[in-house]
């Protein structure tokens, strides 16, 4: 009830204090892009205000002069404190004319006005602004969440003069390597097929509805869905029939070719002017790898303006929304995404763009889950960290210590049936959903084609803090595999029932699951050039697993699984080194999987852990 009346009053407020102007924007090659804009209405008094733009795929509804948004900007805290807001429909979508590109290249060296991009479009757009709305003080500000993170990096390069800071946040950065529809070349199936349904529907003309997103499941179950689906190409025969391009491109760019080398901003991050703050959330089911990846494109150019990470404990877009106090069963100790909106988002667009006091942000403003403490670094990962190895045993235990070398080398053995693969979730769903970020995986513990390996308990805390990566000697009797490796913390088992979701929760016991990534091991060489495996060859299969900031609190245990399917969260791999997007069901194949766990050949994920 008090959040129905704040948004009520949310609402009401917009209407009392803003005035809402609807234009099409002229780009350079003259295709006009629909613009929704809101002025406070003291402007006629001569009051002036920054603008915050954010440019979006997801529309800048709702249409029409007399229909306001109930509410306004990254937060209302931005209303409150006075902006001028413009919402626009990127090209191609909703009200916008020109054709649509996801993640359209960038252009370095424009020659004439058709050479145009998400840089240009966002250049002409502040541009225009600034000449064109009554009021505006001549600083912008820029914002987005996910694909409107991604057009919010973009305002990045080749940046107006105008922008004085900007906000990616979850941007969507490499769709191929560890955004939304790929992790390391493995093809996340599940969000992509439910998302590009409708992202990549046709859209003739311009209008102001959607198409709606695919819906005949037939069944609650999407694990029993996408089997009977079977092999990937069977969406294009039996659903899209050919018309979602979208799908298409996915389909037809199974490698990390110069599609989607050309579609990724980070190695364009060069010579940043505005003051930048890329956000990100540690449980972020689709974009954790774009604000990390980001942060360090711009970073590793020694910008001369400040660049700042943020990272919380957050699904996708959890710090625009809610308290941020809990994901699931697990509580974090304090409002989270309110802290944030407050003492981060709003100084933080305060100074650059109205000349309010320096917050004096730290350069990485990290949450650290476990201790549940926001921690401040000067760099990111922090200076006082060393890299560890926790190496995986014979004897399903995990250590920091490596196994003395035995001949021939130690080794667990599964064997991986795409017939019956390793379900993402003990839930029954077939849309994605958050929660296996931060899912209880006892339940994929005790299958028998799920490795477990398992530390003593911790007499004392280990806090890592920066890049986990995996290591894995394997061998297999196919061709090519999956390699899913999951970083777990384990609670005691007098752990507390403290769950905010279900009291009865069993917590003693309980595994955390930290972080979790997956490898396509014909890209183990090159993610450009894939290779098969050979079979029953010992092989490294290397891989990024993305940063964390966690505390393994004394009493708990460090554990890893690995496995080879995470279904259907990522499509199966027939284990037969083949183009799975072209696959036949009969070219899907058992195998058996080792791990090796001694000597040269030992296996191990490391971490870097805080001194």
């Amino acid at each position: 009830m008090a959040q129905l009346t704040k948004a009520k009053e949310d609402s009401i407020y917009v209407r009392q204090h803003y005035t809402k102007l609807e234009r099409m924007v002229p780009m350079r090659d003259g295709v006009k892009l629909f613009t929704s804009i809101y002025v406070p209405k003291d402007v006629s008094t001569g009051a002036k205000y920054p603008i915050m733009l954010c440019r979006t795929p997801y529309s800048s509804a709702p249409y029409g002069d007399t229909l306001y948004k109930t509410s306004l900007g990254p937060s209302m805290h931005f209303a409150r404190d006075g902006y001028i807001f413009v919402y626009q429909d990127v090209r191609g979508k909703y009200m916008s004319e020109g054709d649509f590109e996801a993640y359209r290249p960038f252009i370095p060296n424009k020659k004439n006005k058709t050479d145009n991009d998400e840089s240009s479009d966002a250049f002409d757009t502040i541009d225009w602004l600034v000449k064109n709305v009554a009021g505006n003080n001549g600083r912008v500000g820029t914002w987005g969440i996910s694909a409107p993170g991604y057009y919010t990096t973009m305002t990045n390069i080749e940046a107006h003069p105008a922008l004085k800071a900007s906000s990616p946040q979850a941007p969507v950065t490499d769709w191929f390597m560890g955004d939304d529809r790929h992790h390391n070349g493995a093809f996340f199936l599940m969000g992509t097929f439910s998302f590009i349904s409708s992202y990549g529907a046709p859209r003739p003309t311009p209008s102001p509805k959607g198409k709606p997103g695919f819906s005949a499941y037939g069944t609650p179950d999407g694990y029993e869905f996408y089997k009977n689906l079977g092999p990937l190409k069977n969406v294009n025969e039996k659903i899209f029939k050919g018309e979602n391009r979208i799908w298409n491109q996915l389909m037809e760019h199974e490698v990390y070719d110069e599609f989607w080398q050309s579609r990724t901003p980070v190695p364009h991050l060069k010579n940043i002017k505005p003051a930048v703050m890329v956000v990100g959330g540690w449980f972020d089911q689709e974009d954790l790898y774009g604000p990390l990846k980001a942060y360090a494109g711009i970073e590793r150019n020694q910008p001369k303006s400040p660049n700042h990470l943020v990272m919380g404990p957050w699904i996708h877009g959890g710090w625009a929304r809610g308290t941020g106090e809990s994901l699931g069963h697990i509580r974090f100790g304090s409002r989270t995404s309110d802290f944030y909106q407050t003492n981060i988002e709003l100084p933080f667009f305060n100074h650059y763009l109205k000349e309010k006091p320096n917050p004096e942000l730290p350069k990485a403003y990290i949450f650290e889950t476990g201790s549940n403490e926001w921690k401040k670094y000067d760099q990111w990962p922090p200076k006082n960290t060393v890299e560890k190895k926790l190496y995986l045993h014979s004897d399903s235990s995990l250590s920091f210590s490596p196994t003395i070398t035995t001949a021939p080398p130690a080794f667990n053995e599964y064997l991986s049936d795409p017939d019956k693969p390793v379900p993402y979730t003990a839930e029954i769903r077939n849309i994605r959903g958050s929660d296996f970020m931060y899912e209880d995986q006892r339940f994929a513990a005790q299958r028998p084609d799920v490795l477990v390996y398992e530390s003593e308990v911790l007499t004392e805390d280990v806090a890592i803090s920066g890049n986990v990566f995996a290591n894995l000697f394997v061998s297999t009797t196919g061709t090519d595999a999956d390699f899913v490796v999951k970083l777990i913390d384990v609670y005691p088992g007098n752990a507390p029932n403290d769950s905010p979701e279900n009291p009865r929760k069993a917590m003693g016991g309980f595994q955390l699951l930290v972080r979790g990534e997956v490898m396509r091991s014909k890209f183990r060489k090159s993610f450009t050039v894939p290779e098969a495996m050979v079979p029953n060859k010992v092989e490294h299969v290397a891989f990024d697993m993305q940063d964390a900031a966690h505390r393994f609190k004394k009493g708990h245990k460090i554990m890893i699984q690995v496995q080879s399917s995470w279904f259907p969260l990522v499509d199966r791999n027939p284990q037969k080194f083949v183009n799975i997007y072209k696959a036949e069901a009969s070219d899907f194949q058992k195998a058996f999987h080792r791990v090796y766990c001694s000597g040269n050949s030992s296996s191990y994920v490391s971490v870097r852990v805080l001194e």
